[in-house]
């Protein structure tokens, strides 16, 4: 009988999953950061052409709003408050320390827009915060708006802390204060002095959303 000579296809399979992607790029931004999760390294990590990768993901944000949905999908919600209040600042807490544990996220938090792209597992936050509000008393647009001025502040600490690289209380202390400041032009600078870091340290996140809260509520 004739044996079939035809040859055998070798190497990797090929990438029909997005969860191999996601592997992947959590691997790169893993070992080699954010700043290295292009589409072209990760083909490479995943020994496939870039032009390959183009038929899964659209590019660099695509690949980091993709990782971004997948870990939000898996962030567990606490047991949540019966006040609206307090749940909306247990929820903005909870979204807080989620966001922040994943330093690669600030890339995409600052696009206007991005959470529209996620999944429905992955805004449950935000679904408890709209509905916390309605429960308090506001209108759709003044649910809407509550969460967009928790959200920016939310962005804003998180950029801040991943910028400036610091990760614990004790590394943020240890930045410069106001020391030599000149009491007769700056007296409260120089009142505060060298405590600024100290003080700048402090995590006042839940004390601010409990302000902005109580402040759009009445």
């Amino acid at each position: 009988m004739p044996h079939d000579q035809s040859p055998r296809r070798t190497g990797r399979p090929a990438v029909t999953s997005r969860d191999e992607i996601l592997v992947a790029a959590r691997r790169v931004i893993d070992r080699d950061g954010a700043g290295r999760l292009t589409v072209r390294h990760l083909a490479g990590e995943m020994g496939i052409g870039p032009t390959t990768l183009y038929h899964h993901v659209a590019g660099r944000d695509d690949l980091l709003v993709l990782l971004l949905d997948d870990f939000l999908q898996q962030v567990a919600i606490p047991e949540l408050p019966t006040d609206p209040r307090e749940r909306i600042v247990t929820a903005a807490v909870t979204m807080r320390d989620a966001l922040a544990s994943q330093p690669w996220a600030a890339d995409v938090l600052a696009v206007d827009g991005f959470l529209g792209m996620l999944d429905d597992r992955s805004v449950r936050l935000v679904e408890i915060i709209l509905a916390a509000a309605t429960e308090a008393g506001c209108t759709t647009e003044q649910a809407v708006d509550l969460f967009r001025i928790l959200w920016s502040y939310t962005v804003g600490e998180i950029l801040i802390r991943s910028r400036s690289g610091d990760t614990t209380p004790r590394q943020r202390a240890s930045r410069p204060g106001f020391t030599s400041r000149d009491p007769e032009a700056l007296p409260q600078l120089a009142g505060v002095g060298a405590r600024w870091p100290e003080l700048a340290a402090r995590d006042t996140f839940p004390a601010g959303v409990r302000a902005i809260v109580d402040g759009l509520l009445g």
